[in-house]
């Protein structure tokens, strides 16, 4: 019976165990989006995952919409992030990076201009700023003829990744940014070959990542969805068949993996059944599960890999802490993921330095 202690290889690479540490804003890095050194410390702490999968990466200043995210556009930014990706591949480690486009959830404060989007929508709620949070404002719906540069962004980000020492990417098409702005009905009315139908609203979705894979390999690209439920605002009015052709379409492309960050509650039926029908690949399930569920998912065959991710803020060995039954940490109280100070990130203790 597979576990999640037993290793998966994913094209040329095998991962010691199925437990990824999932992507989570941590917010480390500048002002002016630039890794700060502390973000080596934090992914070589948790480089007991099979996979770590970064925080959000933005792909350029118009996709950049959280205080202190470090980017991937430009050289000093690369530079920044090679000493982090050393010092996880010298702990034995392997890391991607997850590529971020936020869409209509950017606010001109952090970016100098109007929020791009499928559709002139605004989001609910507000948005992050150095000032604080602001009301969202309504963003331009993107041209088609901006299309191309947009998926320009994101290769350009894909080989800076690859140049600064990442294992591969991981394209966000989850949690209601730009990719599932274009993906779900409620945030894109569009009437041109970008709206309207499913094929029409998945097209940016398969466009960037096919992108991806022509650019640096498809055993190197993986994608992150987030099929059921609302977020930010987002939701689809039929979600199966979206996510079925979503699906199959992935699948001839060719990935990595594919991650699902799934809402579990009996108000929001999940669709990875229908999504593993369709995707023959490596599937991965992410949505608050804890080491027996991760484990009774993993060895019926429902997933593949199981990524956590809140276990692993206060818990930098929580791979160790599943194997040897050890008590897992609470996070301490505090800014997390909204300011670059160092208390409560990689301050955190293995289970052997806690109890000594």
């Amino acid at each position: 019976m597979t576990t999640l202690f037993d290793p998966i290889t994913l094209g040329p690479v095998t991962l010691s165990n199925r437990i990824m540490m999932a992507p989570m804003t941590r917010g480390r890095g500048t002002d002016k989006h630039v890794p700060l050194p502390r973000i080596a410390d934090y992914y070589a702490q948790r480089a007991g995952a099979g996979l770590i999968i970064s925080e959000a990466i933005p792909i350029s200043v118009q996709g950049a919409g959280w205080p202190y995210s470090p980017g991937l556009w430009s050289d000093e930014q690369v530079e920044a992030w090679k000493p982090v990706t050393q010092a996880v591949h010298e702990a034995g480690g392997r890391i991607v990076a997850q590529l971020w486009h936020m869409g209509r959830v950017v606010h001109p404060a952090m970016s100098g201009e109007q929020p791009v989007s499928a559709s002139a929508i605004a989001p609910p709620g507000e948005a992050f700023t150095y000032e604080g949070r602001q009301p969202h404002v309504e963003p331009r719906a993107l041209r088609v003829d901006e299309i191309p540069g947009l998926i320009a962004d994101y290769v350009n980000a894909a080989n800076n990744a690859i140049r600064a020492g990442f294992d591969g990417v991981q394209l966000h098409g989850a949690n209601g940014y730009i990719i599932d702005q274009f993906l779900r009905d409620s945030s894109n009315q569009r009437t041109d070959d970008y709206g309207g139908s499913i094929e029409n609203r998945a097209r940016l979705l398969l466009e960037v990542t096919q992108a991806l894979v022509d650019s640096i390999g498809s055993d190197r690209v993986s994608v992150r969805l987030s099929p059921n439920g609302e977020v930010q605002g987002v939701i689809d009015s039929n979600p199966e068949p979206l996510f079925a052709y979503v699906a199959r379409e992935l699948d001839k492309i060719g990935l990595s993996f594919l991650e699902l960050r799934e809402a579990r509650s009996d108000a929001q039926p999940a669709l990875s059944p229908v999504i593993r029908e369709a995707f023959k690949g490596v599937l991965v399930l992410n949505g608050d599960y804890t080491l027996g569920d991760g484990n009774e998912a993993v060895a019926s065959g429902r997933a593949d890999a199981i990524s956590y991710g809140r276990p692993y803020i206060a818990n930098p060995d929580l791979v160790d802490r599943f194997r040897e039954g050890w008590p897992l940490a609470e996070q301490k109280p505090g800014p997390g993921a909204y300011s670059p100070i160092d208390e409560g990130y990689a301050d955190y203790p293995r289970y052997e330095a806690a109890v000594a």
